[in-house]
This record gives C-alpha cells, structure tokens and sequence, in this order.
C-alpha cells in the first residue's frame, strides 16, 4: 500500500513521541515538521531525522503532504486545522479537537464540503490496555455494562511542565486536558454518550510555576480546576466521571466498568498497556487478564496511521472527529450543567469505534 506522507504541524513538548513513533507504521511517511519558532522545528527535524524543517505556511502549501498533524496549543487546534482543510489536507488534531462547539462544528463541515479525513486525539485507546477491555465486554465477560466510574486527579501541571501556564485558560484545565482520554476511552467501551449533569469550581485563583524556566510566575486560573459528573450512556450506563487539579493524593482507581455478571479494571486511558483484571461472581477474586497482541508501549500516532488506512482504503477511521467533536460537546455540557443547575441532553452522537485486529504484524493496522 502507498505510504501516506505527513506533515507536523507544532514542535513542542508531545510532538517527539509522535515523529518516532509515526516512523513504525509501514503506511506512515514524516516528511515534514514546523513550528512558530524555527529553531523548534529544526531541531525536531534533525533529532527525529525528518527530510525538512518549513515554516507553517511552506508545510500547508506542500502538495505531496496529505495528513497534518496538528500539535499546536488548543486554542489554535481550530485555526491550523481550518487552514489545512482548506489547503486540501487531511487533519488529525491533538486533543481536544477544538476549544468551542463551534469551532468543532465547522472544522467537520469544512472536510464534508471538501471530502476531507479529520481525526483526533487520543488514540490511547487502540493500545493493547483498552483494546483488550473493549474484545472483554464484546464477548460478554461481564455481561451487559450497567455502570462505570472514572477518576483522574493529581494537583496541577505547573510542578513539572516547561510552559504550564495554558492548563489553567480556557480549553484547559483537567476535564479539557485530561478528560478526552477518559471519555474516549469510556465511548470505546460503552458508546455514545446521551444526558449529562455535572459541578465544577475553581478552587484556587492563582497557581505558581515551580518549574523551570519559568519558576515563581503566577498563573491566573480562569477554567474550572474540580469537575464531577454524572454521565448516562445510551446503552443505559451511569458512569461516575472526576477530573481534578486540586487533589495532593488519592487511592481510587483509572476506571471500572461493572456489567450484569461482572466487573472490570481498565488501565490508565493515558498509556497504551497497563493491567487489566476482571472479578466475576464464581470465582469471588479479581484475576489478572493477559492483553491482545497489540501495542502496548507509547504508540501516539496510532491513530494517524489508522486514518492513513482509512484515507487508502475507504474504510471508517476510529480517531475520527465526529468522535472527537462528541467528546467536546460532553465536555461543554459538564461547564453547562454546573452554570445552569440543569442536565443537558447531548445533541450530538458518534459511532463506537470498531476493535482493532488482534494480532497484527508489527508496523501494521489493517489484518
């Protein structure tokens, strides 16, 4: 099959994993990188050994390219990916797909009008951890899902990362930095999402960089940085949803999904293994579960790879934006429910993503 030649779009902190990692699918070919900053995508380029190193507009103007991923802050997701669309490219957005419903929405319509792929991250879930939960509850090993809950909490991003600041504006914070992982990860599992409702706060107005370089500037907080919800499925499920940057310490797990005739521990939607471990009523004890034979080391770019299939061959995508934009709209819907003292019924839907191949050969998506 023809390789898809790719073209990255922001040279920062996440872009490395994703210019090593897209070099291990036999589909995938970088042949470009760019960045705001030159200096940044030149580095990248001569460390990850890309052919060249353009400016963003260079990058968007080069027909071979067909796929740009888009590695850009999230308030610029909607602008690069709109400019790449309209210079007849395919887009995969890191996540989320866009900061506003609208701009989701017209970032889907622009590739309908133009016959266009946009895909999105996370893609964590088509590593070997969440793949194996999802082949699980297809076989019917805890029977129909009647519930799950979801807890990502730690204190904040500004102990660690070089440039924190944009956690804590909006399109940040732990439900827009985090949550995509664990509601991608939860659609893959149960599927769409139907009615939410949901608190939120900002519990400090300020937070201090420790990290350097840019220790001791304080940050205004202007999103949300504890939200709770309560999210119903359309397949009937309540699913408990924490995500927090107020929190020192916890004991409480990534996920459980808990069906009719069992329970299951699904790794972190942040990683692509983990361990997976099912309790069912005859055996009285949580036992261990050996994953597919999928990729279980840091793999962003599967997804890229998945659409570049999907672009060669026709076949649906599973990081695809309609899913992408449905994770957004439920986002949106936990600040609404909060502001509004109300539930919101979600407009939109997505398909579940299908299960990938077990067993595929290395470098390979498609069986």
């Amino acid at each position: 099959m023809k390789k898809v030649k790719i073209g990255i779009v922001g040279c920062g902190n996440i872009s490395g994993i994703y210019l090593e990692q897209s070099q291990t699918f036999d589909i995938l070919e970088p042949v470009a990188c760019a960045d705001l900053i030159p200096e940044r995508a030149q580095a990248q380029a001569q460390k990850y050994h890309i052919p060249r190193a353009l400016t963003v507009e260079e990058l968007l103007a080069d027909p071979e390219i067909e796929i740009v991923v888009n590695l850009t802050i999230p308030k610029a997701h909607a602008s690069v990916a709109l400019a790449a669309l309209e210079a007849g490219k395919s887009v995969y957005n890191e996540k989320p797909l866009a900061i506003t419903r609208e701009e989701g929405q017209k970032i889907l319509s622009l590739a309908r009008e133009k016959g266009l792929l946009v895909g999105a991250a996370p893609d964590t879930f088509l590593g070997a951890g969440i793949q194996t939960c999802v082949h699980l509850i297809n076989r019917g090993e805890i029977g129909e899902p009647v519930a799950a809950t979801a807890f990502m909490m730690c204190h904040g991003h500004e102990s660690w990362h070089p440039d924190p600041e944009f956690y804590y504006k909006v399109g940040g914070g732990p439900l827009f930095d985090m949550g995509p992982y664990y509601l991608t990860a939860l659609i893959s599992m149960l599927g769409p999402v139907r009615r939410v409702s949901g608190s939120a706060r900002i519990s400090f107005p300020t937070r201090t960089i420790t990290s350097q370089p840019k220790a001791g500037t304080v940050i205004t907080v202007d999103t949300p940085t504890h939200l709770s919800a309560t999210l119903d499925f359309h397949n009937g499920a309540v699913v408990t949803l924490v995500t927090s940057f107020d929190v020192w310490a916890h004991h409480l797990p990534n996920i459980e999904v808990h069906g009719a005739s069992g329970s299951l521990t699904v790794p972190d939607p942040n990683g692509f293994g983990g361990q997976v471990q099912i309790w069912k009523p005859e055996k009285r004890q949580w036992e261990n579960v050996p994953l597919l034979n999928l990729r279980s080391q840091n793999s962003r770019s599967i997804g890229v790879a998945d659409m570049a299939y999907a672009l060669r061959t026709g076949r649906p995508h599973r990081a695809n934006g309609q899913m992408a934009y449905h994770v957004l709209d439920v986002m949106h819907a936990v600040l609404d429910a909060s502001r509004e003292n109300r539930a919101i019924l979600i407009e939109s839907t997505c398909e579940r993503p299908a299960p990938l191949p077990a067993d595929l050969p290395p470098g390979q998506l498609d069986a």
